[in-house]
């Protein structure tokens, strides 16, 4: 994610101790699996595939132990499934004995268009220090080679740069070494083939961002993020049950956050856990909402209860947003996300997003019997309530409208609806009138493309809540895809919020929710 040059600067709070040396406590073993590659692959140009290439089979890895490299050399192998994780080889040589080391690059590919189309000249806003790509240089031969830093991959495309005349190279015992904190895969789930592989390559995604923290993406970023955690967590809950990771999170969040208490967008985690230095108004409404899934989810009611005045300072924090009335007002210099989407007006989503999360503190409240809390903050939900419906709904036409120019988006009704600014059957109008509507704001993202599933089941509406699971996340398990896609617009897949495909996360945490739907709600 890029920040905005008008956000307000942000400083770091002194840590908390106590809750640095618990997150500390709960650091999860990493499970390594070794895997080796299933073919030496080329990629075809095929204008009828999403991503513009199909794969085709060159050798067996048997044929492929044969073969000898030289100079301008190059291929391309395939793991045949997403990995976080290392890469090794032994080097030989064949001919005279070597008078020189070898210089290889190293291209790590997500998807096909990684390793079969030049990642340069680079045109993206994010460094390019990210590009999954390596040169190095093998001195003495024969050796066996182990990369040093962990990409996420599937294919690993390698270009001999040089030699020397008189001999070449040998790639043996090539393997992956994946690693997870996550258990071993459940079985898929789904009532039919297709739903069962949507839910196993769900169940991937998250696998692969489950490292010693919940990572947004394991290619690029590869760090906690409050609006990718409460998603993973719904996912984890409902699959690996890997609590205890979600438990860390949590306390990561609580111990770094800035000098007034605000929770940080995201947390480093390397080489030592640390503030993340940008804030985003509905991620630290979400870091409540995330607890109060987790208390509801393990019954641990002693990390609620410990946890709490992190929960109530973020509401304290951004109540200084929202007038006597109960409205939002954008004070200007604050990140409020919702989503990618151009030109989206962020008002509607923002007030119901920010209820909801009122809403859930109140019932994290109630589950820690706090019951003057919950009186309080139920109250303050219901005059925000109020004051949504006044400025956004429009009982007339039944829509959620947004903005100067009343703009309808796919945002503003699910999060109207999620927050209960809406009745059910109001619910269901407006989602219904806005889907409906070419000319409505869409998602970008798989993230926002969550909360409008959740909304339509919210309102009762699993019928079209399914039919929206198969129609977007289905569209990239027709694509072929292993892993679920950070962004992803099926009438232009080939697009990027960052200005260049090439620095796409391929595999990211907030796109693993069909594990949750498919397996708690839509059942």
């Amino acid at each position: 994610m890029a920040q905005n040059s008008r956000f307000a600067p942000a400083i770091a709070g002194e840590p908390n101790a106590e809750w640095a040396r618990k997150a500390d406590a709960l650091m999860p073993t990493l499970h390594s699996i070794e895997q080796q590659p299933v073919a030496l692959v080329n990629m075809i140009p095929d204008p009828a595939q999403i991503l513009r290439f199909r794969v085709e089979k060159a050798a067996t890895i048997a044929d492929f132990a044969t073969r000898s490299f030289r100079k301008g050399d190059s291929f391309i192998l395939d793991f045949e499934g997403h990995r976080t994780g290392y890469l090794s080889f032994d080097l030989e040589t064949v001919g005279r004995e070597p008078d020189a080391p070898v210089r290889l690059k190293l291209t790590f590919g997500e998807v096909q268009t990684d390793v079969a189309e030049p990642l340069h000249p680079y045109k993206g806003k994010i460094s390019e220090a990210w590009l999954p790509e390596e040169i190095i240089t093998v001195d003495y031969l024969p050796q066996s080679v182990k990369m040093a830093r962990r990409y996420a991959f599937r294919y690993v495309r390698v270009d001999v740069i040089d030699t020397s005349p008189g001999f070449a190279v040998k790639f043996l015992n090539v393997r992956a070494h994946a690693v997870t904190s996550a258990g071993p895969m459940p079985a898929p789930m789904g009532a039919t083939p297709r739903l069962r592989r949507m839910d196993e390559v769900a169940m991937a995604t998250l696998r692969d961002c489950m490292q010693t923290s919940f990572e947004d993406g394991p290619r690029r970023d590869q760090r906690l993020w409050v609006g990718d955690l409460r998603l993973q967590a719904l996912a984890n809950y409902a699959s690996f049950q890997n609590n205890d990771l979600v438990k860390r999170c949590l306390y990561l969040f609580a111990a770094y956050r800035d000098k007034d208490g605000l929770v940080a967008a995201c947390v480093y985690e390397k080489p030592h856990p640390r503030y993340g230095g940008m804030h985003i108004v509905d991620y630290a409404a979400l870091f409540n909402v995330t607890l109060r899934d987790y208390v509801l989810a393990t019954g641990d009611v002693a990390t609620g209860r410990d946890l709490w005045p992190v929960a109530r300072c973020q509401l304290e924090l951004i109540a200084r947003w929202i007038n006597a009335d109960g409205l939002f007002v954008d004070p200007g210099n604050m990140w409020i996300f919702i989503d990618w989407a151009d030109k989206l007006d962020k008002g509607a989503a923002i007030q119901g997003l920010l209820t909801f999360a009122w809403r859930a503190t109140a019932e994290l409240a109630r589950r820690l019997g706090m019951k003057q809390e919950d009186a309080s903050l139920s109250h303050r939900a219901g005059t925000m309530t109020t004051a949504g419906r006044a400025a956004y709904w429009d009982a007339h036409s039944g829509r959620v409208v947004s903005g100067p120019r009343r703009q309808v988006s796919w945002a503003g009704a699910s999060w109207m609806m999620l927050g209960g600014l809406l009745s059910p059957r109001e619910g269901r109008k407006a989602l219904f009138a806005t889907l409906d509507d070419p000319a409505a704001i869409k998602p970008s993202t798989p993230y926002l493309y969550h909360y409008v599933v959740e909304a339509l089941i919210a309102c009762g509406e699993k019928k079209r809540a399914m039919a929206l699971l198969e129609s977007y996340w289905g569209a990239m398990i027709d694509a072929g895809v292993d892993t679920f896609w950070e962004v992803f617009d099926p009438t232009t897949p080939l697009s990027s919020p960052y200005g260049d495909i090439h620095i796409n996360s391929y595999c990211h945490a907030w796109s693993c929710t069909p594990s949750y739907f498919l397996r708690q709600k839509l059942s």
